[in-house]
């Protein structure tokens, strides 16, 4: 005679339970493509993961520590960009450049008799930019347009220096102005940067 699951004793109920919930248990954890065993992979996934991310922010936190270093380095080094950009400029700038010394000119008292560009000559990393000048006015006060040029911002060189004295009066070409003792030639040759396509295009040639 069959006996019906409710009328076992209570003790074989549970040992039956138990039974099943091992047995679920055992699939979830061993039959592959389980749910079970999905999230556990995840969850190692997650965790390895999470150790990654761990070191990352630790090695961060090295950098976020030193920002302000790096801050006041950048700076640094953006002030001395920009002076050397305004010692050797990136353009000819030849407009600011007469203007620069036609100002040193007049501040020492002497003539700009003659002030003409002349070829650019390319070198590796800059131009140079000649010019030709014709000065005539006091002997001091030529010194002392050649002391006011070595301290402008821009680089300039002075070459091909000869100085005399005045010509018979009345020779000249233009008036002198009263105290001009000395006329003078000169080369004066400023500098600019070249960009940077041309650098490597002067580089491959040379190679």
């Amino acid at each position: 005679m069959a006996i019906s699951f409710r009328e076992m004793p209570w003790y074989v109920q549970v040992l039956v339970f138990v039974t099943l919930a091992a047995i679920i248990v055992g699939l979830g954890e061993y039959v592959p493509f389980s749910p079970v065993n999905s999230a556990r992979s995840n969850l190692a996934t997650l965790t390895a993961d999470e150790g990654t991310l761990a070191g990352q922010v630790n090695s961060l936190e090295v950098y976020q520590r030193r920002i302000s270093e790096f801050r006041n380095e950048t700076q640094a080094l953006q002030q001395q960009l920009d002076t050397l950009q305004a010692i050797v400029p990136q353009q000819k700038n030849v407009d600011d450049f007469m203007r620069m010394v036609q100002s040193a000119a007049q501040a020492s008292g002497i003539e700009l008799r003659h002030l003409t560009s002349g070829a650019v000559v390319s070198k590796d990393y800059h131009y140079e930019m000649p010019f030709d000048v014709e000065i005539d006015g006091p002997y001091y006060g030529i010194l002392d347009f050649f002391s006011r040029l070595s301290r402008l911002s821009r680089i300039i060189n002075v070459g091909d220096l000869s100085i005399g004295g005045l010509g018979p009066t009345g020779k000249t070409k233009v008036p002198e102005r009263p105290g001009t003792s000395v006329t003078g030639k000169l080369t004066l040759t400023t500098y600019f940067s070249q960009p940077a396509d041309a650098v490597v295009q002067n580089t491959g040639a040379k190679k």
